[in-house]
């Protein structure tokens, strides 16, 4: 199949009998739109379509685009993906984005969700407490990025310290010990959502190596980020392939 007949496979599948939002005002974008992610973009790499979903909800959601993020996390829905996983991929994106930033990509799901009839609030994924959420959050956080974590809070200066207590017990404790999605997911929609931020190469790259830890290989970052690349630019998507590319180098071909 060519990637016209590709594109108008795939784009039924997520979005049904809907023509899209220029069909009729911009017919030449929307080709573009259909041909590029849906007739090329979705096919290239091997990660499922639920996982693309994912990808692309985390990023509309950094981005703001909440148009568009409503639709995706209709298609979501239709690609199987469940009600607590599109939660769960939106809170992931507290700690990296905010607060507020957040709020506004959860009411949009809502909105999606009561249309759907989806009750809510979903189940709760929440699996520390007060007493444990700083130990299991420094647990997670070794594992993804190993010995360097322990030496960072025994160097940080005295006034700092609460910084690193803050990403153990929060961003780890209470956000990535949540369940439905598993640390090697987490990961992955981390790293989407600091390349669609842009200005954090440092975190990419620390969250490349991240990756690499929790089980995903070159190849699968190199497929997300092609993934995020209709929804945040060439530019952001160079960036974050500049930093794979710095730690994990391509192997020379001989």
């Amino acid at each position: 199949m060519d990637r016209i007949n590709l594109s108008d496979a795939k784009f039924k599948e997520l979005f049904g009998d809907h023509a899209g939002p220029m069909a009729e005002t911009d017919p030449d974008v929307q080709e573009m739109l259909n041909r590029f992610i849906f007739g090329e973009v979705f096919y290239q790499g091997n990660i499922s379509d639920k996982l693309r979903e994912l990808i692309t909800i985390v990023v509309l959601a950094t981005n703001q685009t909440i148009n568009q993020l409503k639709g995706h996390v209709f298609a979501a829905l239709n690609t199987g993906v469940s009600p607590i996983e599109i939660k769960e991929a939106v809170y992931q994106c507290i700690p990296y984005l905010g607060f507020p930033k957040t709020l506004n990509a959860i009411d949009a799901v809502n909105e999606v969700f009561k249309i759907a009839n989806i009750p809510l609030p979903v189940e709760s994924q929440k699996t520390v407490t007060e007493e444990t959420r700083f130990d299991n959050g420094l647990e997670v956080q070794k594992s993804i990025f190993g010995d360097i974590i322990g030496k960072m809070h025994a160097n940080s200066p005295e006034n700092q310290k609460h910084i690193q207590n803050y990403l153990s017990a929060f961003c780890f404790g209470d956000i990535y010990t949540r369940g439905s999605l598993d640390i090697k997911t987490r990961e992955l929609l981390t790293l989407c959502i600091l390349s669609a931020l842009g200005g954090c190469e440092s975190q990419v790259k620390s969250h490349v190596s991240g990756n690499i830890n929790a089980g995903n290989d070159k190849d699968t970052l190199l497929t997300a980020i092609t993934q995020c690349l209709p929804y945040m630019g060439f530019p952001r998507a160079l960036n974050a392939i500049s930093c794979i590319n710095e730690v994990i180098p391509e192997k020379n071909n001989k």
